[in-house]
């Protein structure tokens, strides 16, 4: 009998299928979502340099006491408005979203609208 992946392989095989396609450049770089039990990651990352140009995180000394909780929507609401002001301090306003084999809902859909609202475009 074939054993069926877990969630988490089922991810990370759909994550590999979307990169393929998907990548980040100078222009245009890639937001990539992590997300665990308990926090909530984002990176903005030049693919052609393989360079992090920011990253924002539920962990981040920025939203310390801001935060009860690092994995709800409101935790990801505030990492995404915390990663697009990052960006838009650096002179990023256009990105590609790459929400990491995670299915566009909860907080990974939290994170992309509210790095919208703050002023990214993708």
């Amino acid at each position: 009998m074939i054993n069926k992946p877990n969630s988490n392989e089922a991810r990370l095989r759909k994550h590999a299928r979307v990169r393929k396609k998907l990548s980040g450049t100078a222009e245009r770089p890639r937001l990539n979502v992590f997300r665990s039990l308990n926090h909530m990651y984002a990176q903005i990352i030049d693919d052609t340099t393989g360079t992090t140009l920011v990253s924002a995180s539920t962990i981040d000394p920025a939203l310390k006491g801001k935060l009860t909780y690092g994995g709800n929507k409101e935790a990801a609401k505030e990492v995404g408005k915390l990663v697009a002001q990052k960006a838009l301090d650096k002179g990023i306003k256009k990105i590609v979203y790459d929400r990491g084999g995670y299915i566009y809902h909860g907080r990974v859909k939290e994170l992309a609208e509210a790095a919208r609202e703050a002023g990214l475009e993708f």
